[in-house]
């Protein structure tokens, strides 16, 4: 009975609309009550949730991203991605794909890329001739990479929701191929999509150009090098480098760029308070929520009902996914993660599947998630942008979720594709 308290209250509270962070935390609350227990124990798992050290990485990755994208960086790899692809038909959407890529390398925020790259290159798409539903769906499925390659936060969520036994190096490096690989099939579908629709090309800007629109990135683009060769090699923690981050974002953009004002600097910072203050809220309940799960011994019922479906990893790593798809179009991102992970987690291990593999997969399926509705945040943040409606941009955005899932498909069923980079660095 404590189980259906726990998820029929979650359920129904967001089903009316309540904020996700609300509805795990008053479910948490209501079940302890039921069972009798005294209320404090869920303020204690909220506290425990957010008071670990690794989980001081977020917030200054968070605030690094800010900082760049308000120090000139977003514009800066938009010009030198326009440079490298825009001579392709549909030059502006695989120019959106590459700069999501580039950016998402500096970010690690699904949302930040859509509005950093979204408000810059939806407006010029239109101008150029593109439609609104083109341009949205483009930008808010490319948004999505930054989630799979360094440094993604999300990974770090994973990597704590996991107990802290999944290395973060190993997870950053894991995402790596996937990441490169949504980009292509994100790009060949802008290329199909764009010659269906007449779209046109922008002529190529010449290879001296191009190496002044190279080297005007390079500051920005060394802070990717910086984070990913620091944590992989070991030279650095993830949280030292999210240090590190900031810093070298400041540097850059006051000393290289000189496009950081005093303004900005307060927007950035302002931008990254607010965002941590929801991450590690909704952190936090969700890890009262996950603990209530584990006391339920949910995991545990789940692998037996698992068992009963069928013995084959195959089918079991399918049953997932389809789970996890309908779970990301009505839950955010971090307490899909923070739930998902300890029940599934056994689930995987007790059928041989790579924990690191797993949290590839995990992470896909959410981001998938944030572009299908109800709940979908970069989703409503690229229509924002776009100024268009959520259901102008579900018409044409099949094409491109159904790369997406292709892709997801292909990382589930060909583990190398993400355990073949970190067993290389080991």
């Amino acid at each position: 009975m404590e189980m259906w308290v726990l998820f029929g209250v979650f359920t129904l509270l967001l089903l009316i609309g309540t904020p996700v962070a609300f509805c795990l935390g008053i479910a948490s609350l209501a079940t302890i009550l039921y069972m009798g227990l005294p209320p404090v124990v869920v303020f204690q798992q909220i506290n425990s949730g957010m008071n670990a050290f690794a989980m001081m990485a977020i917030p200054f990755f968070i605030y690094a991203g800010d900082l760049m994208m308000r120090g000139g960086i977003a514009d800066r790899l938009i010009r030198l991605a326009a440079g490298f692809v825009g001579h392709l038909r549909g030059g502006l959407g695989q120019v959106n794909v590459v700069a999501s890529t580039l950016f998402g390398g500096i970010s690690g925020s699904a949302i930040a890329d859509a509005s950093a790259i979204g408000g810059i290159m939806i407006p010029q798409m239109e101008k150029r001739g593109y439609a609104k539903d083109y341009s949205v769906n483009v930008t808010v499925n490319a948004a999505i990479i930054a989630l799979l390659i360094p440094p993604s936060h999300n990974m770090i969520i994973y990597s704590i929701a996991a107990g802290g036994t999944i290395s973060v190096a190993d997870l950053f490096t894991a995402g790596v191929l996937p990441g490169f690989l949504l980009a292509a099939a994100l790009m060949i579908t802008a290329y199909v999509v764009a010659v269906r629709r007449g779209y046109p090309a922008d002529p190529f800007p010449g290879f001296r150009l191009l190496a002044y629109f190279f080297v005007s990135a390079v500051p920005g683009i060394l802070l990717i090098f910086i984070i990913f060769g620091g944590v992989r090699s070991g030279v650095f923690t993830a949280t030292e480098s999210s240090c590190i981050a900031v810093v070298y974002a400041l540097l850059v953009t006051l000393f290289v760029y000189r496009e950081m004002n005093w303004e900005n600097f307060v927007e950035a910072t302002l931008g990254a308070v607010r965002t941590t203050a929801m991450v590690l809220l909704v952190i936090g309940t969700a890890s009262a929520f996950g603990w209530l799960m584990a006391f339920l011994q949910v995991p545990q019922a789940t692998i037996a009902l698992m068992k009963t479906l069928s013995d084959n990893p195959i089918v079991v790593l399918l049953l997932i996914n389809v789970i996890l798809l309908v779970l990301g179009t009505f839950m955010d991102m971090a307490p899909m993660i923070i739930i998902c992970t300890p029940i599934f987690l056994p689930v995987i291990k007790a059928f041989g599947i790579d924990p690191v593999h797993f949290g590839v997969i995990l992470i896909l399926n959410a981001g998938i998630g944030l572009n299908t509705p109800p709940v979908g945040s970069v989703l409503f943040v690229g229509c924002a942008v776009g100024k268009i409606t959520i259901g102008e941009a579900m018409k044409t955005i099949w094409p491109f979720l159904g790369a997406s899932v292709f892709v997801l498909l292909l990382v589930t069923y060909i583990p190398g594709l993400s355990l073949w980079l970190p067993a290389l660095f080991r």
